[in-house]
């Protein structure tokens, strides 16, 4: 039995849930028979079933007997607590499976291994680490959420072939339609965007995922002094807005889905902000713009990844883009502009 190609199973199950099950992990389970797939399942949801009790309850009537003698494959820890569900360990022990295969392991504190402990102790036969790298990444919002206490961060930004963002007081288009695509691929998959005042201003900018499928995040402007005219799109009350000011005070006719949030603008800005989303379950920020903003981020080390589009122009002069650097884990052509992915190796924030 190839233990790989059954956890890869559970990876690509696992991101069909990808914009639904936040501030849960994406997770996927297969159970197999001698070689044959008889059940597989995928967190859809949050709130609802996880994957191991779709895997179960997706096998049909023919096969049930043969749960107890199959192997389940999952992409991380079944967990071992009562949350919005029970137990997934308490549903693998009620149905006798004796073996699980996982990726790795759930960081979530009240599990972290705990899971494993209880399946082995009841008898049940546990291999981890299978594709454990693949499996960590799937699920590194996740885990950063719980063991940094703060939001996932990702940069993105699109620069021109010489290095800059564009020019004061313009809006200029550097990427194509197709890197537009993709970031708004992006949008749809993390929980919380958010600006600065001079890009809000520039730009009027919707942030919204009107080029991809999915649900639109939470839209966050950096405002201090309430410079964002109602005219503009982060205005408009069409999704959650939070706009970051000193001054909090809420106009009359306010739309409900847009909120003042009062912070002190001090040297501790960010971490009041990451401190709120945590408070608030949102697991992921994705910061896109402008260059101060990003790279105030930068500065104090406070980023996970970086998405960065370099366009097939040059500007010449302007305003320059971030400097930042990290370890480059991808790159690859977008019909013209190539996209780069950095990690964050260093982050310990």
């Amino acid at each position: 039995m190839n233990y790989e190609n059954y956890i890869q199973r559970c990876f690509d199950l696992a991101r069909l849930g990808v914009s639904n099950v936040a501030p849960n992990p994406m997770v996927g389970a297969v159970l197999v028979y001698e070689d044959r797939i008889i059940g597989e399942g995928w967190h859809q949801k949050h709130g609802e079933a996880h994957a191991e009790v779709n895997a179960v309850n997706s096998v049909s009537p023919a096969d049930r007997h043969l749960i107890e003698k199959s192997t389940l494959f999952v992409s991380l820890e079944p967990c071992n607590i009562f949350g919005k569900t029970p137990p997934c360990t308490d549903l693998i022990l009620r149905h006798k499976i004796r073996k699980v295969v996982i990726s790795c392991l759930d960081q979530t504190p009240e599990v972290s291994g705990r899971g494993v402990e209880l399946l082995r102790k009841a008898g049940v036969d546990v291999i981890t680490g299978i594709l454990q790298e693949k499996g960590e990444a799937l699920t590194n919002i996740r885990h950063t959420f719980v063991s940094k206490k703060r939001p996932y961060i990702l940069l993105k930004f699109a620069q021109s072939k010489d290095g800059y963002m564009g020019r004061d007081g313009q809006q200029i288009w550097i990427s194509n339609a197709f890197s537009k695509r993709i970031a708004h691929r992006l949008r749809s998959q993390l929980s919380a965007i958010l600006v600065g005042t001079n890009t809000a201003l520039t730009d009027n900018p919707r942030l919204d995922t009107r080029h991809w499928f999915g649900r639109s995040p939470l839209r966050i402007v950096i405002d201090r002094e309430r410079k964002v005219p109602d005219t503009h799109f982060l205005m408009d009350g069409s999704q959650k807005t939070w706009v970051i000011t000193e001054d909090a005070t809420q106009p009359e006719n306010c739309p409900p889905n847009l909120h003042f949030i009062r912070m002190k603008f001090d040297e501790n800005l960010h971490g009041q902000l990451l401190a709120r989303l945590f408070d608030e379950k949102i697991t992921s920020l994705l910061v896109e713009g402008g260059a101060a903003t990003l790279q105030s981020f930068i500065d104090i080390g406070l980023w996970d990844e970086a998405v960065i589009f370099t366009g097939n122009k040059m500007l010449g002069e302007g305003i320059e883009a971030p400097k930042i650097s990290g370890t480059v884990t991808e790159e690859y052509p977008v019909a013209g502009d190539v996209l780069t992915i950095v990690k964050n190796t260093s982050n310990s924030r």
